[in-house]
């Protein structure tokens, strides 16, 4: 708590003071989102406790870089052998990242409501992240609605459209909904199934293990905030990204304090079956001779 107070300290002439505004928005989170409990806990008005709640999700939105960002050059060789580490190859010591969508549940608004049912059958907002190794976010992209595909998500997403991440000779790694990519950045996903020989199928067995870390990064957050993220959102569709933010903001910050957790089984985002791939942008090259190259090397076919 004093870590999270001192990222997000400010000057300020007015209200509850840093600490306590902190401290409520943190029980806000960790108890369903009900302002009656929390005015009842902190013996303050709810509309008081309203303004707190605002106030202080959007000081995390303002501040997220400084708990969510990108490595440093110099880091990124050990967060490869990272990915090398959980996913038990050395081939994947160029990987820096893996990506994923998940749908975090909303109460549909009264318009635009079919915007928000997602395929899996429920109303939703997407959020998408890219995580290291361990589970730490490197980047978020919250507020789609849950009908939008996550290719095109990730397409509108600042990192891709500004080849901010994986820097070049580097490597994420994504699940079947994204297409394969050499360009404008380098995404690799697993062959297609059914696999052709035991090459695809090794490569396919590795580099799941490799992706799975994003989908674990997903539940341990989930499982923290279950009381929030367990079911629908008891917010409007347009402050939620703010929420949910937070949440994955307040991941990095327990995770950076060696305060980890196991992901309850119920909270795991598992792989589910994916829409269908969209097809590749004008601007974008496919990253199937890349992926060939790194099935080779997994199965120790070709000299690394």
């Amino acid at each position: 708590m004093h870590s999270l107070q001192r990222l997000l300290q400010r000057e300020q002439d007015h209200g509850w003071g840093n600490e306590l505004e902190v401290l409520v928005y943190t029980y806000w989170l960790a108890h369903g989102l009900s302002y009656r409990v929390v005015s009842s806990v902190f013996n303050v008005p709810k509309a008081t406790v309203h303004n707190i709640i605002h106030r202080v999700a959007q000081n995390i939105w303002d501040n997220l870089s400084k708990a969510i960002c990108f490595p440093h050059t110099v880091d990124l060789p050990a967060v490869g052998q990272g990915f090398v580490n959980i996913s038990g190859t050395p081939a994947f010591h160029n990987v820096v990242g893996a990506i994923d969508g998940s749908h975090i549940r909303i109460k549909p608004p009264k318009h635009h409501r079919l915007d928000y049912l997602n395929y899996k059958g429920f109303y939703s907002v997407t959020m998408q992240a890219i995580c290291d190794s361990s589970g730490r976010f490197l980047d978020i992209y919250v507020g789609y609605p849950g009908s939008v595909h996550d290719t095109r998500i990730m397409k509108n997403s600042s990192f891709y459209t500004a080849r901010r991440y994986p820097p070049a000779g580097y490597i994420l790694l994504g699940d079947g909904g994204y297409p394969c990519l050499d360009t404008p950045i380098c995404l690799i996903t697993p062959f297609k199934e059914p696999v052709h020989g035991q090459v695809q199928q090794r490569f396919n067995y590795y580099q799941s293990r490799g992706r799975s870390i994003i989908e674990r990064a997903f539940g341990m957050m989930k499982t923290r905030w279950r009381s929030t993220l367990f079911r629908a959102l008891e917010v409007k569709p347009t402050f939620a990204p703010q929420v949910i933010a937070s949440c994955a903001f307040l991941h990095n910050v327990c995770m950076d304090n060696g305060d980890t957790l196991a992901p309850d089984e119920d909270m795991w985002d598992r792989d589910d079956p994916q829409p269908p791939r969209e097809a590749l942008a004008h601007n974008a090259t496919s990253g199937n001779d890349t992926r060939n190259r790194l099935a080779a090397l997994v199965s120790g076919n070709v000299q690394a």
